[in-house]
């Protein structure tokens, strides 16, 4: 340590103007700074609790928030969001925003809505608090924070931490791997969390029960001929026979689902699962239950963007260069990589790139959450993986007018409900594949329809939908009507009350056996009992087919058909399995199934 001298004491008097005096004819030590007080910090509110309302995703987000002269101290809301998603993802914010004491916040991946409308009600609120809006809006990464790069070994590292990349997480562990996952978003879950949870599988016990016949046969050749006979015949018969195994995999981790199957949009037959958790949260909850059990193992890095595969001179995957807020990451995997990071959705641009089945894309929009940009089949493709059957977009007729999302949908099940156009009349066969009932649907006026049930879908006001919304909720937020009538139904929702009346009784004529017009040939019950409902749905990009191509064992093969030691890849990023159109419930399916061989096969380095 260097001493300070009277000499040196008074050149500081004189350069610095800083009193130096204790110094004078003495040897003074470094001294530590005096740490800083409340009373020199910057005030940044005004002391009190203020209160700010925004929209949400299901009604007004309203917030109660206290400040003191410098940081949030309390948050409480009321509101009506998503259970399971929508109230995690506004639980999350809480914690953020009163951790960080800032409106420069992340998006929760899947609840953008929610998110935005409690984003705006804070602000709101601290706007009342005299808070300077702007500033506070500054994220932390965008100010002078230091970073600092990192190097993590592993044996298995997976990118993406959706459903196929928490599945392989969890199957690597539990095949003796160690295990780091990496995720782009704010939060784990991916297009599963908000997914409608349907997984087909036949399943013996469950159909007989429901005295539904079934085989892995029929399921095999419904996905292949599905598909225009364009899936891979080797990846649709792992598919098949591999997706009970899967869920009875996924109730031995803790999963529960219902005690009886039903027919999701496109699945052509009822053999979907459907989880007591709503939406796809119970997947993602049970991944997440078991990886924090052995988080000694099990290592996962959110907001956390791989950028480039790193390959070993003699070409095997060994690991992959990443981009963290905090810094550059380097991930090196022992015995193997898996891509988890699903399809491109969201990803306009690709979307654009690769259609060549639809007549435009641009403007249409998703029921992807953002992150779905089609991340790892550009890294893959850039080390020469083969990418394959791109073209193959897959768009459903059932998205919300406003957000393109799922949610809001009324319809619980194929059989019960029905579609009509803006002149009140049926279209298209209701049971059909999902890219003959959307070409039906742009071919309508204005690309729009809606979807009409009645009380055999929801004998109570507070049944929920397969987005645990209640129908009561949907019709006081304006996006389902409800009447005693089918006339008044009409009335309400603009169309013709002649041709809805009759396109209910010609329904209801095939229900007791008559021909169908459209050659329908699912059916249950009438809609015939009060009170009737109707949804208005539009066409939405939901899928992509194509994409990284892979093996039995979900390894990656290169442009010359040869494997690519030490790669592995599983999900909607990868392509080849559905073909030209996917089943409806056929991808959970898929993630799961594939998503847990490629866990075990990696970690085996098989």
């Amino acid at each position: 340590m260097k001493k300070i001298t009277r000499k040196l004491a008074t050149a500081l008097l004189l350069v610095m103007a800083v009193t130096l005096s204790a110094c004078a004819g003495k040897d003074t030590p470094d001294t530590p700074e005096t740490p800083q007080t409340p009373a020199a910090e910057e005030k940044m509110f005004n002391p009190g609790t203020y209160e700010g309302v925004a929209k949400g995703f299901h009604g007004d987000i309203k917030l109660t928030v206290t400040v003191d002269e410098f940081k949030i101290t309390e948050i409480v809301a009321d509101h009506t969001e998503t259970e399971g998603l929508g109230d995690n993802a506004i639980e999350q914010l809480i914690a953020s925003a009163k951790e960080k004491n800032s409106l420069g916040l992340d998006l929760m991946s899947g609840a953008t809505y929610s998110s935005e409308g409690f984003l705006a009600a804070l602000e709101a609120a601290l706007l009342k608090a005299g808070g300077d809006i702007e500033k506070l809006k500054v994220k932390a990464d965008e100010t002078e924070t230091e970073k600092e790069d990192s190097v993590l070994d592993t044996e298995v590292a997976i990118i993406g931490a959706g459903g196929a990349g928490l599945a392989a997480a969890v199957s690597a562990h539990q095949n003796g791997a160690k295990v780091i996952v990496i995720e782009k978003m704010p939060n784990v879950g991916g297009n599963t969390i908000i997914s409608g949870s349907a997984f087909n599988a036949v399943d013996e016990k469950r159909q007989s029960a429901q005295g539904i016949e079934d085989s892995i046969e029929k399921h095999y050749t419904q996905t292949y001929e599905g598909g225009d006979k364009q899936g891979d015949p080797e990846l649709v018969r792992v598919l098949v026979e591999n997706a009970y195994p899967t869920i009875e995999w996924l109730e031995s981790l803790g999963m529960e689902f219902k005690d009886t199957v039903f027919t999701v949009l496109g699945a052509l037959w009822p053999r979907s699962h459907k989880p007591i958790e709503p939406l796809g949260t119970g997947y993602i909850n049970t991944y997440m239950n078991y990886i924090n059990e052995h988080k000694d193992d099990i290592q996962i890095l959110t907001e956390t963007e791989a950028k480039e595969l790193v390959v070993s001179a003699e070409g095997r995957v060994t690991g992959f260069l990443a981009e963290g807020n905090k810094g550059k990451v380097t991930v090196n995997a022992s015995k193997g990589v898996i891509i988890a990071t699903g399809g491109f959705g969201a990803n306009v641009e690709m979307r654009d790139q690769y259609n060549k089945i639809w007549p435009t894309l641009t403007d249409i929009k998703t029921t992807n959450h953002k992150g779905a940009t089609g991340d790892g089949i550009i890294m893959a493709e850039k080390i020469d993986a083969s990418i394959v059957q791109m073209e193959n977009i897959q768009l459903l007729p059932m998205g919300d007018p406003e957000t393109g999302s799922l949610s809001g949908n009324i319809e619980q099940g194929v059989e019960n409900r029905i579609f009509v156009n803006n002149k009140g009349n049926r279209f298209v066969d209701e049971g059909a594949r999902r890219d003959v009932m959307t070409k039906a649907l742009m071919q309508q006026e204005n690309s729009s329809m809606w979807v009409i049930v009645d009380q055999h879908s929801y004998p109570t006001g507070d049944t929920v939908n397969n987005f645990n919304e209640s129908i009561d909720s949907l019709v006081e937020q304006g996006r389902a009507f409800k009447a005693d009538t089918l006339e008044d139904l009409a009335k309400q929702i603009g169309v013709e009350p002649e041709n809805l009346k009759k396109s209910v009784e010609a329904f209801n004529d095939s229900v007791d056996g008559a021909k169908d017009e459209f050659g329908r040939t699912l059916f249950m019950e009438k809609i015939d009992t009060a009170p009737f409902y109707a949804g208005a749905r539009v066409p939405t990009v939901h899928h992509t087919m194509g994409g990284i191509k892979i093996t039995a064992e979900t390894r990656v093969v290169d442009k010359n058909g040869k494997i690519i030691e030490g790669l592995f890849a599983a999900g909607e990023v990868t392509g080849g399995i559905h073909g030209a159109n996917r089943l409806g419930g056929n991808a959970l399916a898929d993630v799961n199934t594939f998503g847990r061989i490629a866990g075990e096969k990696a970690a085996k380095n098989e």
